[in-house]
């Protein structure tokens, strides 16, 4: 029973090659990780064992008598979505590369091999397989037309800005909607349109911070013909378009002051001026004004008027950054996946835990629109159905990774227990070395590790800091080998070679 269960546990790599001797040395180098290995001469007899019991992994030519590799390719992926394809060739070409990858193969190793490539790409292969293994039981959290607004949180920071947008859309009242870029507040302009009585007429948006100052005028207001070079005919602006409706003036911090005099005649008469034209048009036009600048500022500086400021902040909405509500983040990224997969047809479905991990510690300085483009690119070059911690973007796994704990652990409120304010500092071990006192601080702990560890002439002190750390590393992090090789700064398949020599020399 024992040896039954220990075979069902040992990952099963088949081997698809024409080649008899190829299979035998491949065979040969993945079998000296104790891999089960089966073999198959051509790609019609690799699907018909694959179909009697699926391997966790395939090792596949490219080039064989009969069905093609990308053929067989094609076939297997199609019966086994989750199945990993590696495909072997001897033509390094980039059509190959890009053939490989286009049909959904994990990688592609060369002919002839080098044992150690093979063996770290089975290794990554493997892990990704478990990876998907692990999140094959995620459910989404939220069905994408229950937010026909695209607005998504139920965090208690966006439960405050429902209620707000819940309070002016009955009104016909101005809002000021204040927030860093990419939080999504035309989203939040256009919810308030949606749900008010002016919902059947025209909504407008106009970037003012980009339009040139010169044609914002023209934009807003129209112009009559002849009124400037180029103006061959008269043109509605959208003040005038918008009538009945709603305009929406984003960055509006970025208008001249003599634009913001005549947006504040509009809101206090209800009237307009064609550029050029000396006839007045009334007009009857909700504004929604929207910022990432601090307008209070700006007014104590004179560079934005005291009176349109008051004109606009009627009610005044801020919505919070993304690393102000990071417990959204994994509803956020359900919704845009299920809205890639109608839109761009993508396969991806969920994200692996250890993947959102990242996403939640990341800071998002670009806020939501930041997340959706790295949940999109993620996407395009996930394997599976499953976003993996290496499809995210190397950026942004660069930068969690070399976050402070302090700014990490900020987007996450924490009470301190009363044993842990005053907690004093504990003595410094390492592996039979104690300081009796306990050093007052990280420098002084350093000085009193390196004196200890220069004593001992049998091995280098950066041989035994990283035998002692390893351990550390692993028990910290409950064994979990990408957790922990992304916290000490070395590649899983350094850690792992750690691990062996450090449990080989405990074996001696």
């Amino acid at each position: 029973m024992i040896a039954e269960t220990s075979a069902q546990t040992t990952p099963s790599i088949l081997i698809i090659d024409d080649d008899e001797e190829i299979r035998y040395s491949l065979g040969r180098v993945l079998g000296s990780r104790q891999y089960r290995i089966s073999e198959a001469g051509s790609g019609e007899e690799g699907i018909a064992l694959a179909k009697k019991g699926a391997p966790d992994l395939v090792f596949l030519d490219i080039r064989m008598g009969g069905m093609s590799g990308i053929e067989t390719l094609q076939h297997l992926r199609s019966a086994h979505p989750q199945l990993l394809v590696v495909l072997m060739t001897a033509f390094g070409t980039a059509q190959t590369a890009i053939e490989a990858m286009k049909f959904g193969a994990y990688d592609y190793v060369m002919k002839p091999f080098d044992a150690d490539k093979v063996l770290a790409i089975a290794e990554s292969a493997l892990k990704t397989k478990a990876d998907l293994q692990t999140a094959a039981g995620y459910k989404p959290k939220v069905k994408s037309e229950d937010y026909k607004e695209g607005i998504v949180g139920s965090s208690p920071a966006m439960q405050e800005v429902f209620k707000v947008i819940g309070q002016v859309t009955a009104s016909d009242v101005t809002v000021l909607i204040s927030g860093e870029s990419g939080t999504g507040k035309e989203l939040v302009a256009r919810c308030i349109f949606q749900h008010s009585h002016r919902a059947g007429k025209a909504f407008m948006a106009v970037n003012c911070a980009a339009i040139p100052e010169n044609l914002i005028e023209s934009e807003l207001f129209g112009h009559e013909r002849g009124s400037f070079t180029g103006a061959t005919g008269q043109r509605s602006g959208k003040f005038e378009l918008c009538d009945g409706g709603t305009l929406f003036l984003d960055e509006i911090g970025d208008m001249s002051l003599a634009t913001q005099t005549k947006i504040l005649r509009v809101l206090q008469e209800g009237e307009i001026q064609r550029v050029g034209g000396s006839e007045t048009l009334k007009v009857d036009v909700r504004v929604i004004a929207a910022t990432n600048r601090d307008l209070e500022v700006m007014v104590k500086a004179k560079t934005f008027r005291e009176d349109l400021y008051y004109r606009l902040a009627v009610v005044r909405l801020r919505l919070p950054s993304l690393r102000e509500r990071t417990s959204d983040i994994p509803e956020i990224v359900d919704f845009m996946l299920q809205k890639l997969e109608k839109t761009k047809k993508t396969r991806v479905r969920k994200v692996a835990p250890e993947a959102m991990d990242l996403l939640v510690r990341h800071r998002w300085p670009g806020n939501v629109r930041e997340l959706e483009n790295a949940i999109y690119r993620s996407a395009v070059i996930a394997q599976g159905d499953t976003i993996l911690v290496k499809d995210l973007p190397q950026e942004l796994r660069e930068a969690v990774l070399a976050a402070p704990p302090a700014t990490i652990a900020s987007s996450v409120p924490t009470v301190a227990r009363p044993a842990e304010v005053a907690a004093p500092a504990a003595p410094v071990t390492v592996a039979g070395m104690a300081s009796p006192a306990g050093p007052a601080s990280v420098e002084a702990a350093l000085d009193f590790i390196y004196q200890q560890l220069s004593a001992d002439k049998a091995e280098t002190i950066l041989e035994r800091l990283e035998r002692e750390m390893i351990p550390r590393a692993m028990k910290e992090f409950g064994g979990n080998q990408v957790r922990a090789s992304e916290r000490l700064g070395i590649t899983r398949a350094t850690l792992r070679k750690r691990l062996d020599a450090v449990r080989g020399a405990a074996a001696e």
